[in-house]
């Protein structure tokens, strides 16, 4: 896809006419990774705007005990990083490529400039700041009161939404490859629990599991997800 054409799909662009979208597109660069590449550590964290132009990342924290904890898994059209105090969370995390990734670095000094010419790209970038900032606060309020059950349907639902599901009858199949220890590092449990916890649900018809696929029953998927349904 042409970056032209593929800047005008975020929504975070919306507000862009095609003589903006040609300015920003000047302003990006773009590196292609392979599967399983740390894009970023706390360590290594350096100051950009990064927009996921093809594939999916994920972000996670590590405990003291070296547990990976997922925060997000970002896809086609997503944003994440910090710039001259604009910040999307993302400082203090890793950040690895869950498959091959097509990712877009913006110039810092033009992309500043570009925020002063244009107010309407600015609100934009500050919705997702809050939508991003909402999210976490309800996954941190999951995480802290829901049961493993109901942690794992939160996570699976989120997933559902953002990635959109696949029509299956009575059921959405999440268009995520998913492995257990993936939900796992989610829902901030071990694997062989969750295991036992999807067997659960799958038992009483809430979800459907695959070789590293889930779906969920129509009646667990949100009135968003399924907007973003894929037949």
């Amino acid at each position: 896809m042409d970056k032209i054409l593929y800047l005008s799909q975020f929504n975070l662009m919306s507000s862009l006419s095609e003589a903006d979208l040609i300015e920003m597109d000047s302003m990006t660069s773009i590196t292609t990774l392979a599967r399983n590449t740390l894009i970023q550590t706390p360590d290594t964290y350096s100051e950009g705007f990064y927009f996921v132009k093809k594939g999916k990342v994920r972000l996670y924290t590590l405990s003291e005990e070296g547990k990976q904890f997922t925060l997000d898994i970002l896809k086609e059209g997503n944003v994440f990083g910090e710039m001259n105090g604009i910040s999307l969370g993302t400082r203090s995390v890793y950040i690895e490529t869950l498959e091959e990734c097509d990712i877009c670095l913006m110039n810092r000094q033009r992309f500043e400039q570009f925020l002063i010419e244009h107010p309407e790209f600015m609100l934009n970038l500050m919705k997702v700041l809050s939508e991003r900032i909402k999210g976490m606060s309800a996954l941190t309020q999951q995480l802290a009161l829901g049961n493993l059950h109901d942690k794992i349907m939160h996570n699976l639902t989120r997933l559902a939404d953002q990635m959109g599901w696949v029509n299956e009858g009575d059921y959405g199949r999440i268009n995520l490859v998913l492995t257990h220890q993936e939900i796992a590092w989610m829902a901030g449990a071990t694997r062989e629990s969750v295991s036992v916890a999807l067997q659960d649900l799958a038992r009483v018809g809430r979800i459907r599991t695959g070789f590293k696929s889930v779906a969920l029953h129509r009646n667990e998927l949100s009135a968003s997800c399924t907007a973003n349904t894929q037949l």
